[in-house]
């Protein structure tokens, strides 16, 4: 989440809402929420379980969380690209997610 907060300025330039997700209550979100200085809503309480069926996230029964997953949205709320990761590498970065939500608009307007 640091990642995207340090780059919150591209994000908001081009429109793009940041929205981060836990399954941690209330108080400890905003304990992250606080040490990141996160400026984007951050959700929290999620169903760990729940969350992964509904996602395909990938849920560590033995260790009971869920890896770090991560959806770029279309402006209709269509899921246009996902990373799913299984350990503690594979995460959408803010630097590949820039470059992939521009890569997208520039192809889409030019096969208009």
């Amino acid at each position: 989440m640091a990642d995207f907060q340090g780059r919150i300025h591209d994000f908001n330039e081009k429109g793009i809402k940041i929205v981060g997700a836990s399954v941690d209550n209330l108080e400890n979100a905003g304990k992250i929420v606080e040490r990141r200085n996160l400026s984007f809503p951050v959700a929290y309480g999620l169903d760990a379980r729940e969350f992964a069926r509904l996602t395909g996230a990938f849920f560590d029964e033995a260790k009971g969380y869920i890896h770090a997953t991560g959806f770029i949205l279309r402006p209709d709320g269509r899921i246009d690209d996902a990373v799913y990761s299984t350990g503690p590498i594979g995460r959408l970065v803010a630097a590949d997610t820039l470059f992939m939500i521009d890569h997208r608009v520039k192809t889409a307007s030019e096969n208009k």
